[in-house]
């Protein structure tokens, strides 16, 4: 039944799990294409991480846990398809 149930608390796990993912994750972006597909794709997982802080903070739970994955979907996108290096890690990332 706890896992349900969207809290803050958990809200603010899945925030920290793509905090951890985002600092981990290094770019391996080659040729100014690739470079600007995945500047675009960061700037989503960004806007989506704050889109997820602005949610928690006004009490709509649910949408700041859908926030926060989609966040991290854009960094767990960028490492499978080979424009960051996820570093072996798959508990923070898909590997490819």
């Amino acid at each position: 039944m706890a896992d349900s149930v969207v809290t803050r608390d958990k809200v603010e796990e899945y925030l920290a799990l793509t905090s951890e993912a985002r600092s981990k994750a290094t770019p391996c972006a080659k040729g100014a294409e690739d470079v600007a597909r995945l500047a675009s794709m960061l700037r989503m997982c960004d806007d989506y991480a704050s889109d997820a802080r602005h949610f928690m903070d006004s009490g709509n739970l649910v949408r700041a846990f859908g926030a926060i994955n989609y966040s991290h979907a854009w960094l767990d996108a960028a490492v499978r398809i080979g424009l960051m290096d996820g570093h072996g890690d798959d508990r923070l990332f898909t590997l490819p």
